[in-house]
């Protein structure tokens, strides 16, 4: 049994929010315990505590799409008042409902850690190593960390919070790879964002297709305009003269994402009341019981109501056969029913973002869905659900995400006016015929076609384990200790984030939390839950652990009634 006045000492692997989310849950429950900490944690980004999604070395260009009102991460009061409340430097107080950049709120992250750090050393001792982890070892006095060829440890616990490890290219990705190799055209990332802003300073002229056509290429529409120069004015957008000529986003649907409301009135009107609320929680605990039709059936059961009852108050009244009918449909063919071309889609979603035109009701459930996300955590990610029941919530989940993780109505304003100026164009939007040519691509729709001379990848991997080639997976893989939930999803883990072995089995003591979870958990890719209750069970299931004689904890431990 762990001795713990003799203090624990613990591995994070990846120290960007949600490794810090994890350090904080670790100091409050030590604190109760009387147990000195000692946390290692290896990364190799330049800002500790941010990531690199959150970067301070970003650009201006890149939002958050969530309102600066609306980002709930306050550290607990417990860690005391040097922890940093955020407050976003670059707020407006003209502006209703200020999106900040993401460097912004990535200086307060480096900044709250900094504070954290500086802590009683009674409680903490935070050593941050610039190291690539490569593999972990269980020995008869814990686990051991490979790094750079040499092995660190004991550790009683590890962590693993790497947010997007390296992946593996789809076929569509790898084939352009090589084609630029060969010489023809230039393929980039969207991110990091400084680095296509430097690659983009040669392409005033050219034509530039962008794969994907979400929130990224939000962001990368503004590294190539105003990134560059351009400005976006009251008349529409003015030109620098040192953009690109033409710039072609596209996507499978060619569909833009619908922007958030425009403040906090608007907001409102989709505002769900406890009892609506405890209901469709109550429909998606039922659900997760049965299979994956039995549960889209459930839940969608539960949601329809407030759906119908909301439509109705914003005057766009809709029956409860027609709802029905509507997620119905969205089960079997996410995206399917958006049927209007691109353009009218970004002015018709602009409109109700705005208030100006009454909701509809995929705009309605995307917005619903957007409220229930804490909720929908707290249900689904402590309890063991079946894996293709996961599979059907999370991919029903993340098919709605077009109009829950919409963008700032800034950045659906600036797309309309950049293709009312000429800048981009929507006509090989929707799943073009892509053929490598000389010195490029070219995107065929129909009898339209246009060659491009760069290609921006702004589509993130999806969280499939198959996929990632990162070494430290890869090791873990070969040993059996993480496995993925089902086909195109993330590791199974318990509820606490311990990692279930290919039989079944607990990891003794290693974790993983975040996206690399998908299927264990579900809605991740937000920054409340890095700072939520999947670190606070992490952290429970530590001090457990090494309470009662530092092995796994016991299965049931994460199953306890949502928080």
């Amino acid at each position: 049994m762990t001795d713990l006045k003799q203090g624990l000492r613990v591995a994070i692997v990846g120290l960007g929010p949600r490794g810090l989310g994890a350090v904080e849950a670790l100091i409050l429950r030590a604190r109760e315990a009387g147990l000195h900490l000692q946390v290692d944690a290896f990364d190799t980004v330049d800002h500790p505590g941010a990531g690199p999604n959150f970067s301070p070395d970003q650009t201006d260009c890149c939002l958050l799409n969530t309102p600066a009102r609306a980002l709930d991460i306050a550290p607990d009061p417990a860690l005391g008042k040097r922890v940093p409340v955020f407050d976003a430097p670059d707020t407006d107080a003209n502006d209703a409902d200020h999106f900040p950049t993401r460097a912004a709120l990535g200086s307060y992250l480096a900044d709250r850690l900094s504070q954290v750090r500086a802590l009683n050393s009674d409680v903490l001792s935070l050593n941050i190593r610039k190291r690539t982890v490569s593999d972990v070892e269980q020995r008869a006095d814990g686990l051991w960390l490979e790094t750079d060829g040499a092995w660190i440890g004991p550790y009683a616990d590890v962590l693993l919070t790497l947010g997007q490890p390296q992946t593996r290219p789809d076929d569509q990705l790898a084939a352009w790879i090589d084609h630029v190799a060969a010489g023809h055209g230039a393929l980039r990332a969207a991110y990091p964002d400084r680095a296509l802003l430097e690659a983009a300073q040669g392409w005033a002229g050219q034509t530039v297709a962008i794969r994907g056509l979400g929130l990224s290429t939000m962001d990368v529409l503004r590294v190539l305009t105003t990134g560059l120069g351009g400005e976006f004015t009251a008349s529409g957008y003015r030109r620098s003269g040192r953009e690109p000529a033409r710039i072609l986003p596209f996507s499978l649907n060619g569909q833009p994402p619908a922007p958030k409301p425009v403040s906090q009135a608007v907001d409102q009107l989709f505002d769900l009341s406890d009892r609506e609320l405890a209901s469709i929680i109550d429909a998606l605990c039922s659900g997760m019981q049965q299979g994956p039709d039995g549960a889209l059936m459930t839940f969608c059961a539960g949601l329809a109501p407030p759906v119908v009852r909301i439509l109705d108050e914003v005057g766009s009244p809709a029956t409860a056969a027609d709802v029905d009918r509507w997620l119905a449909t969205e089960q079997t063919d996410p995206g399917g029913q958006a049927t209007l071309p691109p353009l009218q889609t970004l002015q018709h979603t602009i409109a109700m973002a705005e208030g100006r035109s009454p909701a509809d009701v995929g705009f309605t459930v995307g917005q619903v869905m957007r409220k229930l996300e804490n909720a929908i955590r707290k249900a689904f990610n402590p309890e063991t659900v079946l894996p293709q029941t996961a599979k059907a919530l999370v991919g029903f989940n993340e098919g709605l995400s077009r109009y829950s993780y919409g963008p700032p109505l800034r950045s659906a304003r600036e797309l309309l006016m950049l293709v009312e100026a000429g800048v981009v164009s929507f006509v090989e939007a929707e799943d073009p015929d892509i053929e490598m040519v000389d010195g490029g691509w070219l995107l065929r729709d129909g009898s339209e076609q246009r060659r491009a001379t760069v290609m921006v990848d702004a589509v993130l991997p999806p969280p499939d384990l198959d996929r990632v080639t990162e070494p430290l997976f890869e090791a873990l893989r070969r040993k059996g200790w993480i496995t993925p939930v089902a086909e195109g999803l993330g590791a199974q883990t318990a509820a606490d984030g311990g990692l279930i072995a290919a039989r079944g089995q607990g990891v003794t003591n290693l974790c993983l939390l975040g996206r690399m979870a998908l299927g264990s958990v579900i809605a991740v890719d937000s920054i409340h839950d890095c700072f939520g209750a999947a670190t606070h069970r992490w952290a429970d299931g530590v001090m457990q652990r090494h309470a009662t004689g530092g092995g796994q904890a016991p299965q049931g431990l994460g199953n306890n009634p949502p928080e």
